[in-house]
């Protein structure tokens, strides 16, 4: 059934920002970073299935205030009819368990729907942070290298560093694990 909606549902149309004019005050490497960026998250948009569509749908309705606004209205018009102010006859008399059975399955899949939208963007903040530390690792890699091209330029060129036990220890290459080893060994001393 889900394969058929699937089919059903069509996709919405989410700008790519490919063919957005270029801005001369960027460069380019910024500009194609900005559009790299830009269409991950189309993409990661466009891979939704239908059931995350709806969840954030529904999270994003719920989370207005016009969501808080209807529900003061129809709780105040549930009160009103079934305390005999309108002169109606009461369907739901005080203290309102046809509301209260409502409103609790409500909070029930509201909640769910939250928790569904929640927990597709905190893989996606994880997909991030991956990227991150991959990109990071790289970096730092990258700059180590670049530094002992400097040092050895440095050395046959004659040029004095005053700074050279600083540059040696920027020049080790950094492991990961014995950083969050540190990061550890130094929040434990901390908690002391």
């Amino acid at each position: 059934m889900i394969g058929a909606m699937k089919k059903q549902l069509p996709r919405p149309a989410i700008t790519t920002y490919d063919d957005a004019p270029s801005n001369a005050a960027l460069s380019d490497v910024v500009e194609r970073n900005i559009r790299t960026v830009l269409r991950l998250r189309v993409q990661s948009a466009q891979s939704r299935t239908i059931q995350d569509r709806l969840a954030d749908a529904i999270t994003g309705l719920s989370g207005r205030l016009s969501f808080v606004y209807l529900h003061m209205l129809w709780f105040g018009a549930w009160i009103l009819v079934n305390t005999g102010w309108l002169g109606m006859k009461a369907f739901d008399p005080f203290p309102y368990g046809l509301l209260t059975m409502i409103v609790s399955l409500e909070a029930i899949f509201l909640s769910t729907f939250v928790l569904i939208s929640q927990n597709r963007l905190s893989e996606e903040a994880d997909r991030r942070a991956d990227l991150d530390l991959h990109i990071g690792l790289l970096t730092e890699a990258e700059l180590t290298k670049v530094l002992k091209m400097l040092h050895a330029i440095n050395d046959k060129l004659g040029i004095e560093n005053n700074d050279a036990n600083e540059l040696a220890d920027l020049e080790m290459p950094t492991s990961p694990e014995d950083v969050l080893a540190e990061v550890e060994r130094l929040k434990g001393r901390l908690a002391r």
